[in-house]
């Protein structure tokens, strides 16, 4: 009789972790889709910033690679931001103009949101690499979280950049 009770409280057990760790996956997957959402913005966010900084005062080319930016369809993403990074760091920027500010802000908050993104992409797919979830295919509703692979956004001001 009492292997009968201890069998029951050890598949009850087995059941509470399957539940608690369905729920840890869900959780982290829609945290990642939340933060692919939030970079998404801040890349729309800066890549605008750039268009109107361009149209002031910057010209075609760094004009081209922001428009580019903001209509890239989504697989050709990673490309057009890189593009308008290097566009942006080879243009000089001066901080009390407010346009450059624009930039300058929308390019820090774009460093920490895809730092954010990145951390939480990693730990839904650790989650999601788990044998016991492969196994029972906890995560099967949810596409693969992807990491958005782009330049590190933030630019340097003209008191950072080296004289030479």
């Amino acid at each position: 009789m009492w292997w009968v009770l201890g069998a029951a409280v050890l598949v009850g057990l087995v059941v509470v972790y399957l539940v608690w760790t369905v729920g840890r996956v869900e959780r982290l997957q829609t945290r990642a889709e939340s933060a692919a959402r939030a970079l998404d913005a801040h890349l729309l966010r800066r890549a605008a910033a750039a268009a109107v900084l361009a149209e002031k005062s910057f010209g075609v080319e760094l004009y081209a690679a922001a428009r580019i930016a903001l209509d890239a369809p989504p697989e050709e993403r990673e490309a057009a931001e890189n593009d308008l990074t290097r566009q942006l760091r080879a243009v000089r920027l001066d901080p009390a103009d407010p346009a450059c500010e624009a930039v300058i802000a929308a390019s820090r908050r774009l460093a920490l949101a895809r730092q954010v993104h990145t951390d939480l992409v990693r730990d839904a797919r650790a989650a999601r690499g788990r044998p016991l979830v492969r196994l029972f295919r906890m995560g099967r509703r949810h596409p693969w979280p992807r990491y958005f692979d782009v330049d590190d956004p933030t630019l340097a001001l003209p008191a950072d950049v080296p004289a030479g």
